[in-house]
């Protein structure tokens, strides 16, 4: 298996901690034009979004991580990720949904304006209040959610521990973890000695060690950020529409496709 992916795409991380779950063997690499938006080459041929993960298996491609990752429990279905019962299996996929729309809009938000300099002073310090509320939250949804189980699922970790792993971890990385000793807080430790997520992680920190350094493409414009769905909305709804009008302004934003120039 191939998967191209970015260790700080909670998406890829997503998919990378199920591969690994699995004990399944693949190689990850970073596409060349990710973040530019070239519409031509293997990456966009392989998704006309332009987005990371996608996974190639023999002469199947796909991409969207929900996706792939429902691939790889038909296709693989030893040790299940999803439990049997239909109303668990819901549960899971809800919480997954809420982690990857909601919760990922937030982080990458916060993101924006603590690795790229998006917004500076006053909007930079509403924007992040914003998001730490937020942030707040939904992990208070969460951990209402883990009740008094280790995970997600019960007793054995799980589809949606797999889900809301990088969206915690983030936090956690940007400051905003849940309250120490909480039961948030001791799944995220518990999540930490599993070597799919422990290695996921590695590798997440290694590369964010390296965003202040790499921060100047995105501002300009060798690589562009991709202003779509949640993200979009967040950032217009938390008081940023002029930070997306200034990345129009200055060419270093994108919208996903299909394109409309």
């Amino acid at each position: 298996m191939l998967l191209y992916e970015h260790p700080l795409s909670s998406y890829a991380q997503k998919v990378k901690i199920a591969l690994r779950e699995k004990g399944l063997d693949f190689t990850a690499a970073l596409p060349e034009d990710f973040g530019t938006g070239r519409r031509a080459g293997p990456f966009a041929e392989a998704n006309p979004r332009a987005e990371v993960p996608i996974l190639v298996d023999g002469d199947v491609t796909l991409f969207e991580s929900t996706v792939i990752l429902e691939y790889i429990e038909e296709s693989r279905p030893e040790p299940p990720l999803l439990p049997r019962d239909p109303a668990a299996r819901a549960r899971a996929r809800l919480t997954e949904e809420i982690c990857d729309t909601q919760y990922e809009a937030v982080n990458w938000g916060y993101g924006e304006v603590l690795w790229f300099r998006r917004a500076t002073g006053d909007l930079a310090e509403r924007l992040k209040a914003v998001a730490a509320r937020q942030t707040a939250e939904l992990q208070a949804w969460l951990t209402e959610r883990l009740g008094a189980a280790e995970w997600f699922g019960g007793a054995r970790f799980g589809w949606a521990d797999a889900a809301a792993a990088p969206m915690v971890n983030r936090s956690v990385h940007y400051g905003l973890g849940p309250e120490a000793g909480s039961p948030l807080a001791r799944w995220h430790a518990r999540l930490g000695e599993r070597p799919s997520v422990a290695a996921t992680f590695a590798e997440f920190d290694a590369a964010a060690a390296r965003m202040a350094a790499a921060s100047a493409h995105y501002t300009t414009g060798g690589r562009r950020r991709e202003y779509r769905d949640h993200r979009l909305e967040w950032m217009v709804r938390s008081g940023g529409v002029e930070v997306v009008l200034a990345g129009l302004r200055d060419g270093n934003i994108r919208f996903s496709w299909p394109h409309g120039d």
